[in-house]
C-alpha cells in the first residue's frame, strides 16, 4: 500500500512504452496520468494534506535536480513534449515525489518513530550538504564518500522502530537508507529500460545502471528521510502544545 504512486509511476512508463496516446506526446501523458493519480489518492484518503505539501516539496527539489543534471549531460529526456522545462519533462518531478510519498505513506502505516534521533542541526547541515554535494561534484571533487563516513557516524545510534500489525519490530536507520536506496537503483533500470531517461552509454542500446548509483540514491534517501522525520517531529510538537493549549 505505501508503494502504490511509485507503483503507479513505473505502470505508467511501462504502458506508455508500448500503448501510444493519439495527439499527445507521451511525457505530456505521463504528467497528465500522474497528476490524476495524485489527485484520486488525495481524494480517497490514500494521502493526507500534510503527505501532498511533502511531495510537492520533493517534486521541486528533485526537478532543479533534473534541470541541472541534464544541462550537465548526466543523463537526457530525448522524446520530444509540451510540457518540457529546459529539456526536462515535468513528470520527472513525481520520481523523486514518489520517495516521498513513499516515505510518508509507510511512516504512517507503520506506525514508525525512531530513537536517537541526531537532532535538526546535524541532520540538517549533513543533509544539505549531501544535496550541494550532487551540484558541485561536477567542478570540484566528488565528497560523497567523506559524506557517507559522515552519515555513519551522524546516525549511527539512530533505529527506526516500526509496527506490523500486533508485532513491533527496530532497525539501524543505516541499514533502512541502503535498502530503500538499492530498490530505487532497482527501479532506476526498470524506468530507463522504459525509455524515462537515458544515461549516455546508454544512447546505442539499454545496459544496466551503474552500481556506482546505489550510493547516490543511498544518499537521496537520506535526503528524503531527514526532510520527512523532521516534519513529522514538528507536526507531532505542534499537537503537543495544542493539547497543553486546551488543557490551560
Amino acid at each position: 500500500m505505501s508503494c502504490i504512486f511509485p507503483i503507479a509511476i513505473f505502470g505508467t512508463l511501462a504502458l506508455s512504452s508500448v500503448i501510444e496516446v493519439p495527439f499527445v506526446y507521451r511525457y505530456d501523458a505521463i504528467l497528465f496520468i500522474l497528476l490524476t493519480v495524485q489527485y484520486l489518492m488525495y481524494r480517497s484518503g490514500l494521502e493526507t494534506r500534510d503527505e501532498i505539501k511533502v511531495i510537492c516539496i520533493f517534486h521541486c527539489i528533485g526537478l532543479l535536480l533534473e534541470i541541472y543534471k541534464v544541462r550537465m549531460g548526466s543523463w537526457s529526456y530525448p522524446e520530444p513534449g509540451l510540457t518540457k522545462l529546459l529539456g526536462v519533462p515535468l513528470y520527472s518531478g513525481f520520481m523523486y515525489a514518489s520517495v516521498a510519498s513513499f516515505m510518508c505513506q509507510v511512516w504512517r502505516r507503520l506506525k514508525m518513530d525512531m530513537t536517537g534521533w541526531p537532532g535538526l542541526t546535524s541532520a540538517g547541515l549533513l543533509g544539505g550538504a549531501i544535496y550541494l554535494n550532487f551540484f558541485t561534484h561536477h567542478f570540484i571533487p566528488d565528497f560523497r564518500w567523506w559524506l557517507t563516513a559522515l552519515v555513519l557516524i551522524v546516525f549511527w545510534r539512530t533505529w527506526i522502530i516500526y509496527r506490523v500489525r500486533t508485532i513491533t519490530y527496530r532497525m539501524p536507520l543505516i541499514l533502512a537508507f541502503f535498502i530503500v536506496g538499492f530498490f530505487i537503483w532497482l527501479a532506476e533500470n526498470i524506468a530507463t529500460f522504459f525509455n524515462a531517461w537515458k544515461y549516455p552509454e546508454q544512447y546505442q542500446a539499454w545496459q544496466l545502471v551503474s552500481f556506482s548509483k546505489i550510493s547516490s540514491w543511498f544518499l537521496l534517501v537520506i535526503i528524503s528521510v531527514i526532510i520527512v522525520a523532521q516534519l513529522k517531529h514538528v507536526k507531532a510538537s505542534r499537537k503537543t502544545n495544542d493539547s497543553w493549549s486546551s488543557k490551560d
